[in-house]
């Protein structure tokens, strides 16, 4: 028998531990190929967004690459520890240094070229369809098939590299060794866990302090401290704080000696601490996928919500009250508008741009509004009519987008004009959304009095006009590409940007809340089209390191057990504890990394004015434990059945 066949033989016979870490590899491959697709495709420059669309898929290819390189060094690492005794069997039998080398690259290369050749079929046959999809999801124009000679070149290259490299670092694992440590292997008999206070104490410090950190105000200082603190208490958290957490479930000794529970207690002490960085690491992993994902979907669903409460279909405004081609554009509105059929209603609504000092002296831009004309778009932006005000009262109606200024009811604030006149405020309104552009400043809505006062007192550049068109038709559900809403939008917001342009004139501009919520749905899509994969690929890699794990350990346990049996230890019971050991190796990660999403994201989604977090979080949580729970069902599974075998 040659070497090489040796080794083949050596990977076909531990063909059920490779295939977890087979599969995962070739996955990655085949993603990492199906974005090298799109980025080559020669018809991606010509299209509108595809420059975009095809600079995110070369991050994302990045971020696929940079995470298989350490998800192959980790499992090759981990292999060649499980393989311990068997090097040093070969070494008694006259084996050199060199050729266990030799050995151990020839099989990851085989795996390597296997895995690339496996996931770049795999791409071949879903390229059309990935196109297909990816153009679908970021509403550009489809791009056809054609043949990927440059994605092929890119990923065999770059795989390739990979394994070798990391086929090269881990042989530094097995030469530090000596036979007598070889032969020991995994066999050594293992010490009970111990757990450090000061360790336990100081992860629970870091976890605090990254929790702390994250939520001061947002800063690159304040997103490095947290990472610095948060990951390392991580870390202690499973090395130290969870096996302090077993020692105190033995406190209760009726507890511990019900049914079963002392079997499986004693034992998650040992495989947790023993597995603590194999549960760090996909706690990390998993908490990323959930925090990019759970983003994802709060900012879409603020998109929604935000279009969903936009009263006003179409909104022109005109920043110089007096400018001359002012008109021009309000033609162009009305124009498009009945040639398109579209039943309106206008509304012309005259602003004052003025300030008022916030609670720390500081002065907050807002919009003087006559409370007269408030009542009269009362019915149309779905609020109440006010009571009247007084000279020195007002009613202020905030901006959510705006989270920094703050205002309370009864709080007195003062105008610089005219005469430094002082208000005091006598409701204080957040709106769902701001019915006058999800961009503009507050609202304050004074008396008729005192706005004539003001319009009489201010100069010609702070008097803005407002054109609102309220459209029946338009704002039921979100509209979608090729829709009249969106066509009739889009077509008004190009021809307002052209003519400033042209005209150098920019003391108009038309907004639409259909083009800002395709403007910001764009941008989404393309990122959950991305991010999605990417998360799949985290996902299927958490299960691979479980499987693993599992497996390695799968002997000592069926020895475990065997002997246990021997002493009455049912089968039913067996696969109690089994599976509670199981499950809990499984679920921690997905609970841990559920909370830390949801202390990480709320505070950083705060700072852009996005509320409703929880809900997207849970869902993302949700999405990723029902896919775990497969990964569960199947390891389970085999691992009892092999279980089973053993039982007397």
């Amino acid at each position: 028998m040659s070497f090489p066949q040796f080794a083949f033989n050596n990977v076909r016979r531990g063909a059920r531990t490779y295939m977890a870490f087979f599969l995962s590899s070739a996955f990655m491959v085949m993603i990492f190929f199906s974005y090298s697709v799109f980025m080559y495709h020669p018809g991606v420059t010509s299209i509108e967004m595809g420059e975009n669309s095809a600079a995110g898929m070369m991050i994302a290819s990045y971020i696929v690459f940079i995470f298989a390189f350490f998800f192959v060094m980790y499992s090759i690492s981990a292999f060649l520890k499980l393989r311990n005794q068997e090097f040093g069997i070969l070494m008694i039998l006259g084996a050199r240094p060199g050729q266990i080398n030799r050995l151990i690259m020839l099989e990851n290369m085989l795996i390597g070229l296997l895995s690339i050749v496996t996931g770049m079929a795999a791409g071949m046959l879903l390229s059309k369809l990935f196109l297909l999809l990816s153009t679908k999801a970021m509403g550009i124009d489809n791009l056809p098939f054609y043949w990927p000679v440059k994605a092929l070149v890119t990923t065999s290259t770059a795989f390739i590299a990979l394994f070798l490299a990391n086929s090269v670092f881990t042989l530094l694992f097995i030469r530090k060794n000596q036979v007598l440590e070889l032969l020991k292997g995994s066999v050594k008999p293992k010490k009970e866990p111990k757990v450090s206070w000061l360790l336990s104490i100081l992860g629970l410090a870091l976890l605090t302090a990254g929790a702390y950190f994250i939520w001061t105000p947002l800063s690159p200082l304040s997103l490095l401290s947290a990472a610095v603190t948060g990951i390392p208490g991580t870390y202690f958290f499973y090395s130290q704080l969870s096996v302090l957490g077993m020692r105190l479930l033995k406190i209760s000794r009726k507890r511990v000696w019900r049914g079963t529970n002392l079997l499986w207690i004693s034992e998650m002490s040992y495989k947790i601490k023993d597995n603590a960085r194999m549960l760090f690491l996909v706690t990390v992993v998993t908490s990323l996928a959930c925090m990019a994902a759970g983003f994802l979907l709060s900012v879409s669903q603020s998109n929604r919500t935000g279009y969903m409460n936009s009263p006003f279909g179409i909104i022109y405004t005109i920043y110089d009250r007096g400018a001359a081609a002012a008109d021009t554009g309000r033609q162009k509105i009305l124009s498009t508008l009945e040639q398109n059929g579209i039943k309106y209603t206008e509304n012309k609504v005259n602003f004052i741009r003025s300030s008022i000092k916030d609670q720390r002296d500081k002065f907050k831009s807002v919009m003087l509004l006559p409370f007269s004309r408030f009542n009269q778009l009362a019915g149309q932006i779905e609020s109440n009519a006010l009571p009247a005000l007084t000279d020195g009262e007002a009613v202020l109606m905030l901006n959510p987008r705006y989270r920094d200024v703050k205002f309370d009811s009864g709080q007195t604030v003062s105008l610089p004009a005219p005469n430094e006149q002082k208000l005091a405020l006598k409701q204080v309104q957040t709106p769902e959304a701001m019915p006058f552009g999800q961009y503009t400043a507050p609202v304050l809505i004074v008396s008729d009095g005192y706005y004539e006062q003001a319009a009489a007192a201010a100069d010609r550049s702070n008097l803005m006009e407002y054109y609102l068109y309220n459209i029946p038709d338009w704002g039921d559900a979100p509209p979608k590409a090729g829709e009249p809403e969106t066509v009739i939008s889009s077509e008004l917001e190009t021809w307002s940007r052209n003519w400033n342009s042209a005209n150098d004139n920019w003391d108009t501009l038309i907004s639409t809340s259909a083009g800002d919520y395709m403007a910001s749905k764009q941008g989404t899509s393309m990122l959950s089209f991305i991010g999605i994969f990417i998360a799949l690929i985290f996902s299927l890699s958490s299960a691979s390191f479980l499987y693993f794990k599992l497996h390695a350990e799968l002997n000592a346990d069926m020895k475990m057990y065997h002997s246990l049996s021997k002493i009455g230890l049912s089968v039913r019971e067996m696969s109690a504890a089994a599976t509670r050991q199981i499950a809990l190796l499984f679920y921690i990660p997905i609970l841990v990394a559920a909370v830390q999403t949801l202390v990480v994201i709320r505070p950083v989604l705060y700072q852009i004015s996005i509320r409703n977090v929880t809900m997207p979080v849970l869902v993302t949580a949700a999405a990723f434990l029902a896919v775990q729970t497969v990964y569960f069902i199947i390891v389970r599974s085999r691992y009892i059945h092999s279980l089973k075998k053993m039982m007397v």
